[in-house]
């Protein structure tokens, strides 16, 4: 890249979010989220390869990635990593590193704006992808790949402003400046339920700072995983910044994650598995040259507190939309709804009502608001707590479901209190307990009962009650009089605490930073 060109970053206009899906009605979206479809379905079946320091790398294990509405179409055949292929990517990246570190913050910067530009041209496309393999409906889709162009072009501009030397003044007649490195060799690894968007947020941050990156994708959405590929190849990212690793947990996971040559680790996923990473990561064994940083965003269980007087009408929109919007399948999706007693009896029957009137069945449909689940182990999880929701309290609602594909009930359930295992434990599917507080003070304090903290939201007309819910309600991402889901890249950084991460913000001005370390500098005349 031309030093020109490089310069030319540093004069980008100022960040806008990409815009969301305009609607199933919107004439531009119903002709071309069904022509991207049907492009997708004709090349289902393809077999993709490792991505190696610049060279594809095929295995002769192989996975299928099927569509969870219906499991017998094959959506792709993805290589899978052994160790040896593990090690192969992490030495590619650490042979990149000596050079990528180095490259102009600007420089990094403008790889990031050519893939969003690609992105952007790609859009319906990208979103089709998600439709077949992870049954996202059309606008969760496009909306998922929007929030990954607002991820490359965000961070693009933050990595240009944190890359300007800071000049710290001066002391007596010594002058000083600050400024960042990257840490070294990046693992990241990413979730289905977001599958362009965080994989893309990750990874973006990794190289902007100058981390080359280790990308391993969940093996629910391995085709979409491999879009990275395709775009920073064609950006013409140099070999080793960035290579492609899907593989079984099982056989590299821990292999990568224990590796000396990992300076960074993130990680989107189960509070398990992120326990699990946290914990080995911390052993640092004497061949291994630095602390390992890990930025890590785990689970929820997400409330919402119904206040005394509310809009009603927008409620009910919102609460369905944050409990069932993609199936549930979101660590900021609504699991709890927290309602005051002088409103339950008048708002619990009028949501029950809504929501039998929501249709479930294949994604790319965009009459039906709920899909299928993503895999069959998820659809024999969820279906036991939704026997547990039975157990303990009362079914208000279980709706039918396709014969075929992964489907769960779309169920809602009341009688649930603190000590419920349904008020306690991320389902991350379909099921929303309702708990009946006596006041606003009980709604706060049940709110606050788990060990997550990731979102949460209140409906209330009570300026007081809005306030102290602001200083009292403790997550990560608080919505006031609307849904507790939709954040966007730079108004509403994303992220929690607790046991839903280890409070980083995507999408924040301070997401970057933990990708790199502080450098000062002293000068004397």
């Amino acid at each position: 890249m031309t030093a020109d060109a490089a310069k030319a970053t540093l004069t980008l206009p100022p960040f806008v979010n990409e815009r969301i899906f305009p609607g199933v009605d919107d004439p531009t979206a119903r002709e071309a989220f069904p022509r991207a479809i049907a492009n997708v379905r004709a090349q289902l079946g393809k077999t993709y390869p490792l991505y190696i320091n610049g060279q594809d790398v095929t295995t002769d294990s192989l996975m299928d990635s099927v569509n969870p509405a219906d499991p017998d179409e094959v959506i792709g055949k993805i290589c899978q990593a052994g160790k040896d292929e593990a090690e192969q990517a992490l030495t590619a990246a650490q042979k990149a590193l000596l050079t990528w570190r180095d490259v102009d913050p600007a420089e990094r910067a403008q790889y990031l704006v050519k893939a969003a530009a690609l992105v952007r041209d790609n859009l319906y496309e990208f979103a089709a992808w998600q439709v077949l393999e992870e049954g996202k409906q059309w606008a969760q889709a496009y909306n998922d790949v929007t929030e990954g162009i607002d991820f490359l072009e965000y961070y693009a501009r933050e990595m240009i402003r944190l890359g300007t030397r800071r000049d710290l003044g001066s002391y007596s007649t010594e002058s000083n400046f600050y400024f960042y490195q990257p840490k070294g060799v990046a693992l990241v690894i990413s979730p289905w339920n977001f599958p362009f968007a965080i994989g893309c947020g990750m990874c973006a941050a990794a190289i902007v700072t100058g981390n080359p990156v280790v990308f391993k994708p969940s093996s629910q959405s391995l085709v979409v995983g491999h879009h990275l590929v395709q775009i920073f190849r064609e950006v013409g990212l140099p070999e080793g910044v960035f290579n492609y690793i899907p593989g079984p947990g099982s056989a590299i996971g821990d292999y990568m994650v224990d590796s000396p040559k990992v300076g960074v680790i993130a990680f989107t996923g189960s509070m398990e598995v992120g326990l699990r990473i946290i914990e080995r990561a911390g052993k640092t064994g004497e061949d291994q040259p630095s602390v390992k940083k890990i930025v890590c965003e785990m689970g929820g269980k997400n409330g919402i507190i119904l206040d005394e007087e509310f809009d009603e009408d927008a409620a009910v929109k919102d609460v369905l939309y944050s409990a069932f919007g993609y199936q549930g399948q979101k660590c900021s999706a609504c699991s709890r709804l927290i309602v005051v007693d002088s409103v339950y009896d008048r708002f619990v029957p009028k949501l029950v009502e809504a929501a039998k009137q929501l249709k479930i069945g294949p994604a790319e449909d965009p009459q039906n608001y709920m899909g299928p689940v993503i895999d069959r182990n998820a659809q024999r999880t969820i279906s036991e707590y939704i026997n547990l929701a039975q157990l303990e309290g009362k079914i208000l609602y279980r709706s039918e479901t396709p014969d075929k594909g992964y489907y769960v009930p779309l169920t809602i359930a009341e009688g649930f209190t603190p000590d419920s295992r349904l008020a306690q434990e991320e389902v991350f599917g379909p099921v929303l307990s309702i708990m009946r507080a006596k006041d606003f003070d009980q709604a706060l304090e049940w709110a606050n009962s788990t060990r997550f903290a990731l979102t949460g939201a209140i409906f209330s007309k009570n300026e007081e009650h809005l306030e102290t819910a602001v200083q009292q309600f403790r997550v990560g991402n608080l919505y006031l009089n609307r849904a507790s889901v939709g954040a966007l890249v730079k108004v509403q950084p994303f992220g929690g605490f607790k046991m839903s991460g280890v409070g980083t913000k995507a999408g924040g001005p301070d997401y970057l930073l933990h990708f790199m370390d502080p450098r000062s500098v002293t000068k004397a005349p």
